[in-house]
């Protein structure tokens, strides 16, 4: 079960963690998770490029391994990249110090201060110490593109009600969920012109 816009009692129990922006800036901030992929990030920088915008890029460390040179064209169109851990570990199932070695062997190939954990899960001790090197970054809105219940027009649908200023939103740079993701994305970002909102990068 999830929630596609996080509770404000989750994030207040959370404070080190990035879950927003202020919403006076008038930005929303499209990411993506477990990329670079050969099928799926060539698609998105194509559609980022058509509408002159950029986001932000949580990289899986043995992707990038896998596929450097896709890794260094989201750097050199100007998008932002972030660590997503080196296997895409599940924090909750992982003990802390295979965790933080997890962590700290995808930065050695992804060069970033921004960190989001797989899931969006981990424990209170691996965060206490990641936050002291990261900015941890969460979302506010999780639109649903991994979910093989969920229609592309549904995750649409999620984005038009609910996105506004400030929010970082959630999609994922893999062939499992690119249907969806590609066809949320076009239309986010229409959307995004229409309500005159600008594309930011963490």
């Amino acid at each position: 079960m999830y929630t596609y816009r996080i509770p404000k009692i989750v994030k207040a129990a959370y404070p080190s963690v990035t879950w927003s922006k202020p919403k006076s800036e008038g930005k929303v901030y499209f990411t993506f998770d477990d990329g670079p992929h050969p099928e799926s990030t060539p698609a998105i920088l194509e559609m980022l490029d058509q509408f002159g915008v950029k986001a932000t890029f949580f990289c899986v460390g043995d992707n990038v391994q896998k596929y450097p040179k896709l890794y260094q064209e989201i750097i050199d169109k100007g998008h932002a990249v972030g660590n997503h851990t080196f296997n895409h570990l599940n924090g909750m199932k992982t003990p802390k110090t295979e965790y933080l070695s997890n962590v700290e062997k995808a930065a050695e190939v992804i060069d970033s201060k921004l960190f989001r954990p797989p899931y969006g899960k981990m424990k209170m001790n691996q965060l206490s110490q990641l936050k002291k090197k990261y900015q941890v970054v969460m979302w506010t809105l999780l639109i649903g593109d991994f979910d093989p219940s969920l229609t592309k027009e549904q995750c649409f649908f999620v984005l038009k009600n609910k996105m506004k200023a400030g929010d970082i939103i959630v999609l994922h740079d893999n062939i499992k969920a690119f249907d969806k993701m590609i066809f949320t994305l076009e239309k986010g970002l229409e959307l995004a012109q229409q309500k005159k909102l600008e594309l930011a990068i963490l």
